[in-house]
């Protein structure tokens, strides 16, 4: 069973997170309904079971809920990978949404790395923070130790910009994350 339970607890965050890569119900609260909203849409598009309840200082902004949150799915998606053998290891996909288009390529290579090209013309979606987006994704990536690029080419609204990533992303993680019944996809024998 591919599945990860993790729990976090930051003097700035108390997070608990349950994460089933072959499916299972989306059930989000952060306490950022746009966050929410983001997450769910990762968890729907990817084929993801996922639960998270987070608490965070909100009272100071989005940043340490946002970041944390994404050390969380990191952490998790390493877990339920084990030695990440057995998957089909790359992904990459294209989302539009309206004028906007999200493109992200990825591999579960145990090399973590971030390349985030994207820009938000407003600052923020409802109480979300968008220059958080790329923190997410960082705190992911090293997490999780996934080499993930992130590239938005175009597009005018951050809700259409930041939404299309997220479900790229999901899209390409569930292309990785499927089984092709081998071992260590690698000339080396271990992904490290």
């Amino acid at each position: 069973m591919r599945t990860a339970l993790i729990e976090r607890n930051t003097k700035e965050t108390q997070i608990r997170l349950e994460l089933a890569l072959d499916g299972g119900n989306v059930d989000v609260a952060t306490g950022i309904g746009f966050f929410d909203h983001m997450l769910t849409a990762f968890g729907v598009h990817g084929g993801f079971g996922l639960k998270i309840r987070v608490k965070g200082d909100l009272e100071v902004d989005t940043h340490h809920t946002v970041e944390d949150t994404g050390i969380a799915l990191g952490t998790a998606f390493r877990q339920a990978l084990g030695d990440m053998g057995g998957i089909s290891r790359y992904g990459s996909f294209y989302i539009p949404m309206d004028e906007s288009l999200a493109f992200c390529s990825l591999d579960i290579s145990n090399r973590p790395f971030l390349v985030f090209k994207a820009d938000f013309s407003e600052e923020r979606c409802g109480d979300y923070e968008t220059c958080c987006t790329e923190e997410f994704f960082r705190a992911f990536a090293m997490n999780s130790g996934i080499t993930l690029h992130i590239n938005v080419p175009y597009g005018s609204n951050s809700h259409h910009k930041t939404e299309a990533v997220f479900k790229a992303v999901a899209h390409a993680m569930k292309a990785a994350v499927t089984e092709n019944g081998k071992g260590v996809l690698s000339t080396k024998g271990i992904l490290a």
